[in-house]
């Protein structure tokens, strides 16, 4: 896996809920909080981005999950996220696989958070079971102690 802290993120183009490819590496000069997450419109994905949503943070959001392009914007819609939620519905997992966060069993990314620094550097991880929420307030420490 070359997902660990000190690593140059797997750089990866996903599309996010309104069809636009998103390039990760589009974003170096920024910090990105980079977040997966199993199953849209399941309660304790819906409160995590809910969390999200509320996070004031010069860091670019980038969420990833194995649900379509399609579920994303219905669910985005809805909830009223504004920040990309990215389908990484086809090749299955690939980038969930490339950060080592794909449950192959259940076919879905667990839980897993990095923070990666403005030169694509990964800073930060954290990797939750399935069913076990994150807490933003973790992601509000790290990126404080992260120029």
């Amino acid at each position: 896996m070359n997902a660990v802290v000190g690593a140059l993120a797997p750089d990866f183009e996903l599309q996010d809920q309104h069809g636009t490819p998103v390039k990760l590496s589009g974003f170096r000069g920024r910090r990105v909080v980079l977040v997966f997450y199993p199953l849209a419109f399941t309660n304790v994905c819906n409160s995590e981005l809910s969390a999200l949503q509320d996070f004031a943070t010069d860091a670019q959001i980038l969420t990833v999950s194995v649900d379509s392009v399609f579920t994303h914007r219905a669910w985005a819609d809805q909830e009223g996220y504004t920040f990309p939620l990215l389908s990484d519905f086809w090749p299955h997992g690939q980038v969930a696989r490339a950060y080592g966060v794909f449950d192959e069993a259940k076919g879905l990314a667990q839980r897993g958070t990095f923070i990666i620094d403005g030169d694509g550097v990964i800073r930060w991880s954290i990797v939750n079971p399935i069913g076990t929420a994150r807490d933003v307030a973790d992601y509000a420490k790290a990126l404080a102690e992260i120029s």
